[in-house]
C-alpha cells in the first residue's frame, strides 16, 4: 500500500506562509519583523488561491514566501535586535534603581549595528544600485528639508546626514554634467539625471515651511531612511572615486552657516600623495594591531617624503592635468561634456529659488553668483555677468549688458537641450506653458500646440508622432501633394467626366457673380471625382475591417472592441480639451 501524503505539505500551502506563522517561527515581535522585512527587501505577496495558501481557511491575512522567511532565520540583525532589547531592559532597570553612574556607563557601551552587508547582498552589481536609487533619493531629499522632532523620528544628526548626502549627490551630477530633465510640479521639483547610462529620477520639495501630516507612520519611514542612507553613502563613494574625486568632500562650517548651499562643500580631486600616505597609515595600523613593527614599513615611511617630492617635481604639469582641482564656485566641472549654459555667468536675485537654480545652472555648465548669502563668486555689478534671473516686474536698476529673464527660462532651456530665445521669458512678460518633459505622446493623443512647436524647433524630449491641433494653412509640401493628386485624378477621368466637372464649375461661378460675390472670395468648387473616390475607398476599408473582425474568435473580437472603445473615448477627451482651450482663448 502506497504511503498517504500528508495534508498541506506541498503546493501553495508550502510555498506561502502567513504572517502569524512567520512570527512564531522567527520568535520576534511584529515591530522587529516589519523592520527586518523592510531592511531585507521582503514584501507581502498575493497567492493565486488564498484558500489553498491558507490551508483551507478564507480568513483575510498577509502572505509571504516561505523561502524568504527561511532566509531571515540566518540574518545577523536578529541577534543584534535581541542584544539591543536586552540592553534596554538593563538600562531601564538601572534608571529605576536611580543608579545613574551605571546607567551612563551602559549608555556609552550601547550596542550598534550596520547595514553594509545588506547593501552588498541586495545589490551585487553597481548597476543594480543605480536602478533602485530613485526611492532612496526621494526619501533622503524629503527628510533633508523636514523639521527635526520626536514625532517625525528625526534627530538633528540624521537630518544633517541627509543634507550632506543630498549635497554630495548633487555635486557629482554637477561634475558629470548628468542632468537631463527638470519639471516644476505642485508636489515639488522633479529631476532626472543619466548616470552611467541609467536614468535616475527624484523629487525635491520646495523650500517652504513643511506641514507634517498626522496620518503618516514615521517609524516605517525611518526604517526605510536608515537603509537608504547606507545605500546612498555607498553610491556616492563609488561615484566620487570613479570620477577621481576625494570622498567625502570637506564641509566649510562658516560658509554653511552663511547659507552658501552647495558652495559650502569643497570637492577636490584625489592626490597621489594622499593615497600613498593613507596606504602607509593603514599598514602602520595593522602592524600596531599585531604588536610588532614591520621593518619594510618603517623603511618605507623614512623614504616617503623623498618619494612624494620627486613625484611632484618630475611631472607637475601632468599631475595637474590628470587631477584638476575642483572649485565649486568656479568652472571646475567636467569640461569634456559642455552643457547648455557653458560660457555664461548667471546672477540670481534674492527672490528666486537659489538652491534649485544653482544646481540646474551649474549642472548645465554655467558659473553662478547670487545675492544675500555667503559664497558667491560674482557680485551683481560684475561685468562678466551675462544673464540675471529675476522674478520682480520692477527693477531698481538695470545693467544694459545683460538679459533679465524669469526662472522658467532656465528649466525650459535644460529640457529643450539648447538656449531658448529670451523674448518670451523677459521680466514682467506672461510666461508660456511649462510642459513636462516626462510625457510621451503617442498616435491619437492630445498634443498641446507648444509641444508640437517645440518638436519642430529642436525640442529633445520623448515626443513621437506630434500633430498640432491648430493649423491655419497647409504646408508647401502638402499643397504640392494635393496638386499631384489632382493632376493624377484629372488624367484618370474620362472626357465626359471632365466636361461635366468644367460645366459645374462654370455654373457655380455664374451663380456667385449674380450674387455679387467677388471672384477672389468665391470658394473653388471641390473636385467631385476625387471626393467620391475617397468615400468609396473609406467604405471599402470599413467593410473589409468589419469582415475581418467578424471572422475572429469571441475573445479576440472583444479585445478589438475594447480597443476601439478606448480609442473613441480618447478622441472624445481630446475634443473636450480642444473645446476648453478654444473657450479659454476667447476669454
Amino acid at each position: 500500500m502506497a504511503k498517504l501524503k500528508k495534508k498541506y505539505t506541498e503546493g501553495a500551502s508550502r510555498m506561502y506562509t502567513t504572517r502569524n506563522r512567520a512570527l512564531k517561527k522567527l520568535q520576534v515581535s511584529l515591530q522587529d519583523f516589519r523592520r527586518l522585512c523592510i531592511l531585507k527587501g521582503i514584501y507581502p505577496v498575493e497567492p493565486r488561491s488564498r484558500k489553498q495558501a491558507n490551508r483551507g481557511s478564507t480568513k483575510l491575512t498577509t502572505f509571504y514566501y516561505t523561502r524568504d522567511i527561511q532566509l531571515l532565520l540566518s540574518e545577523p540583525l536578529m541577534q543584534r535586535f535581541r542584544e539591543h532589547k536586552t540592553f534596554l531592559r538593563k538600562l531601564q532597570h538601572a534608571l529605576a534603581k536611580d543608579d545613574l553612574t551605571r546607567a551612563r556607563a551602559m549608555d556609552r557601551q550601547r550596542p550598534t549595528y550596520t547595514l553594509n552587508h545588506l547593501v552588498l547582498e541586495r545589490y551585487p552589481q553597481f548597476g543594480d544600485a543605480l536602478a533602485d536609487l530613485d526611492d532612496a533619493l526621494c526619501m533622503v531629499f524629503l527628510f533633508a528639508t523636514m523639521p527635526v522632532g520626536a514625532e517625525q523620528q528625526l534627530s538633528q544628526d540624521v537630518a544633517a546626514e541627509c543634507r550632506a548626502l543630498a549635497a554630495e549627490f548633487q555635486h557629482y551630477v554637477v561634475h558629470a554634467r548628468a542632468l537631463r530633465k527638470v519639471f516644476l510640479s505642485i508636489k515639488g521639483i522633479y529631476y532626472q539625471a543619466e548616470i552611467q547610462g541609467t536614468p535616475v529620477t527624484w523629487i525635491v520639495p520646495y523650500q517652504f515651511s513643511q506641514r507634517v501630516p498626522d496620518d503618516v507612520d514615521f517609524k516605517v519611514m525611518a526604517t526605510f531612511l536608515q537603509f537608504y542612507r547606507t545605500l546612498l553613502r555607498f553610491v556616492n563613494f563609488r561615484l566620487f572615486t570613479g570620477a577621481n574625486l576625494a570622498y567625502p568632500p570637506a564641509l566649510d562650517a562658516a560658509m554653511d552657516d552663511g547659507g552658501a548651499g552647495l558652495g559650502a562643500f569643497k570637492v577636490a580631486a584625489r592626490r597621489v600623495e594622499d593615497l600613498i600616505a593613507r596606504n602607509d597609515a593603514d599598514q602602520i595600523a595593522r602592524s600596531d594591531a599585531d604588536g610588532s613593527e614591520d621593518p619594510a614599513v618603517a623603511q618605507r615611511m623614512q623614504t616617503l617624503g623623498a618619494k612624494i617630492q620627486a613625484l611632484v617635481a618630475s611631472a607637475p604639469a601632468a599631475a595637474a592635468e590628470a587631477a584638476p582641482a575642483y572649485e565649486p564656485a568656479e568652472a571646475g566641472d567636467d569640461e569634456s561634456a559642455p552643457g547648455v549654459f557653458s560660457g555664461h555667468v548667471v546672477f540670481l536675485s534674492r527672490e528666486v529659488p537659489r538652491s534649485s537654480l544653482e544646481f540646474v545652472l551649474r549642472a548645465s555648465g554655467a558659473r553662478v553668483g547670487w545675492a544675500g548669502a555667503a559664497g558667491s563668486a560674482y557680485a551683481e555689478n560684475d561685468r562678466l555677468v551675462t544673464v540675471q534671473i529675476s522674478d520682480r516686474p520692477q527693477q531698481g536698476h538695470r545693467f544694459l549688458d545683460r538679459e533679465y529673464v524669469q526662472p522658467q527660462w532656465v528649466y525650459d532651456s535644460v529640457n529643450a537641450g539648447r538656449l531658448l530665445p529670451t523674448a518670451a521669458y523677459l521680466v514682467g512678460q506672461p510666461l508660456p506653458a511649462h510642459l513636462s518633459p516626462f510625457v510621451e505622446y503617442a498616435d491619437g493623443d492630445y498634443v498641446p500646440a507648444e509641444a508640437a512647436h517645440a518638436s519642430t524647433h529642436g525640442f529633445e524630449g520623448e515626443v513621437a508622432h506630434l500633430q498640432p491641433e491648430d493649423r491655419d494653412h497647409a504646408s508647401d509640401t502638402e499643397a504640392e501633394a494635393e496638386a499631384v493628386d489632382g493632376a493624377s485624378a484629372d488624367e484618370s477621368e474620362s472626357d465626359d467626366e471632365v466636361d461635366a466637372r468644367v460645366e459645374k464649375q462654370y455654373q457655380a461661378q455664374l451663380q456667385a457673380e449674380r450674387a455679387g460675390v467677388p471672384f477672389s472670395k468665391a470658394a473653388p468648387a471641390p473636385a467631385p471625382a476625387k471626393r467620391a473616390r475617397k468615400q468609396r475607398q473609406e467604405a471599402e476599408d470599413q467593410e473589409r475591417q468589419q469582415m475581418a473582425i467578424s471572422m475572429l474568435s469571441v475573445k479576440k473580437r472583444r479585445a478589438v472592441n475594447r480597443a476601439g472603445a478606448e480609442a473613441a473615448k480618447r478622441q472624445k477627451d481630446i475634443g473636450k480639451l480642444k473645446a476648453r482651450k478654444a473657450q479659454l482663448a476667447k476669454k
